[in-house]
């Protein structure tokens, strides 16, 4: 065993946790960066920052189709294969984990193929206008030729994690991210190559992530080893990956689906300038849900783990560690930006017009963001147990039935307009969130105390 390896069957439930958790969130900051430095660099583009931000806007039903695709495998192996290592069973984990890769392979070349011929209705359909498409279509298929690189490192990283390894895991995005951070100004500035430098400098930074991952995953260094030698779809273990992963997929993919549905509903009453708004106001909200994500993906491994070692009682330590973590750094989190709003939206954008539309509609979109901890910690235990049913019920509950039908319908009710597309994510974050963590409450736990008692 590697000294940088966690164990999760002994010590401190929280420390486990948290030794976890903050590599990732780390990781994930870094990872953030792909995205968030793109859309600073374009927004302070001069004399056309805000309607190439716009442009970048329409392309984010795409980007989260592909991170979509690489959670259905990534998210949706991973915690099979920590219950596999629990259970001591080290083929089993290691066939899950080269399914998932021919898969993510697989899925990466048909995006690649398909995107890049359906691009032009794809973006027309996503909001564009004849002024934000030109912007749109230069970041979208530069973007999509990296989507191979990216499946790799976004999918096969959970898998770097699941076997303890978490700072290597950060290590996988820390390359990717300070190359993009260092190419971004000299593509879109020094080159002159606007919104496509910021593409290509992703795709690059992407590239060299998923170098990273498979010399890792290929190494004497990894505890389960990629093998593809002598590799045979194994279809049923396929269907298992998927079935669990089917919960991260929906939640990315009705991502995909709000956001489409939000740029429509801002373009008909607000026009360009609104989509500029949602584009830095989802990357506020990027900013702001990236720890709650960290913990819950530092407490799934841990939970998977002692759960496929039947030690009950550290999966209810985990949870409820989690949960409590989770709620206090959001509650934290919606009072800064209640108090500092122009501060978050300054990072992208100084012109008054938008700041000026941007304020309020902050304050709107982020009441009650304290109640998004309970959806993650509620996904994360139906995920880190297997229940793919319940995770993808909930995925599907609070953006597919709840946040996408308000979008369309609230601009329509009283004068509300752009302020009703900005309403309907605190509304799920209520209902959706709490009826997930509820039901994990009262399904899970009880089960939990039943088999400690039994041990």
């Amino acid at each position: 065993m590697q000294t940088s390896q966690v164990d999760f069957s002994t010590g401190s439930v929280r420390r486990i946790t948290l030794a976890v958790a903050a590599p990732m969130l780390v990781a994930q900051t870094l990872n953030l960066l792909y995205n968030i430095v793109d859309r600073i660099y374009i927004g302070k583009i001069p004399g056309e920052g805000t309607v190439a931000l716009a442009g970048l806007g329409i392309c984010f039903p795409v980007i989260t189709l592909v991170t979509a695709f690489a959670n259905l495998f990534g998210a949706g192996g991973a915690p099979l294969c920590a219950i596999a290592r629990g259970q001591g069973n080290e083929t089993e984990a290691r066939k899950v984990m080269a399914n998932a890769y021919f898969m993510l392979l697989a899925c990466g070349a048909a995006l690649t193929a398909i995107g890049i011929a359906l691009h032009r209705p794809l973006l027309y359909l996503f909001g564009a206008s004849d002024t934000t498409y030109p912007y749109a279509a230069s970041y979208m298929v530069l973007y999509l030729l990296g989507t191979v690189f990216v499946m790799t490192s976004l999918g096969l990283n959970p898998y770097i994690n699941c076997q303890g390894f978490a700072k290597t895991g950060m290590l996988t995005v820390l390359v990717g991210a300070l190359t993009n951070i260092i190419l971004d100004p000299v593509f879109i500035f020094v080159c002159g190559m606007g919104v496509r430098g910021a593409a290509l400098a992703t795709v690059l930074s992407q590239l060299l992530s998923a170098i990273w991952v498979l010399r890792f995953l290929t190494g004497p260094k990894a505890e389960l080893r990629l093998r593809l030698g002598g590799f045979r779809p194994d279809f049923t273990c396929i269907r298992k990956i998927t079935l669990l992963g089917t919960a991260s997929f929906v939640m990315s993919f009705t991502d995909s689906l709000v956001q489409a549905a939000c740029n429509t509903m801002l373009r008909q009453f607000g026009g360009d300038l609104y989509i500029s708004v949602m584009t830095v106001i989802n990357s506020v909200r990027q900013i702001a849900q990236m720890p709650v994500m960290a913990i819950s993906d530092g407490a799934t491994p841990v939970i998977s783990y002692n759960y496929g070692a039947r030690a009950y009682k550290r999966v209810r330590q985990a949870i409820r560690f989690m949960t409590q973590l989770g709620f206090g750094y959001t509650m934290l989190f919606w009072g800064a930006v209640a108090a500092f709003p122009t501060f978050f939206i300054r990072i992208f954008n100084h012109e008054a017009a938008l700041v000026e539309a941007a304020v309020p509609a902050m304050h709107l979109y982020f009441f009650g963001f304290a109640m998004m901890a309970f959806q993650f910690a509620g996904q994360c235990v139906f995920k880190a147990l297997g229940r793919a049913r319940m995770a993808t019920f909930f995925s599907l509950l609070r953006k597919a039935i709840i946040v996408v039908p308000l979008t369309l319908l609230l601009p329509h009710i009283g004068g509300l307009g752009v302020n009703g597309v900005f309403m309907a994510e605190p509304i799920s974050n209520f209902v959706g969130g709490l009826l997930c963590y509820i039901t994990m409450r009262r399904t899970v736990m009880p089960e939990l105390r039943q088999g400690e008692t039994a041990n």
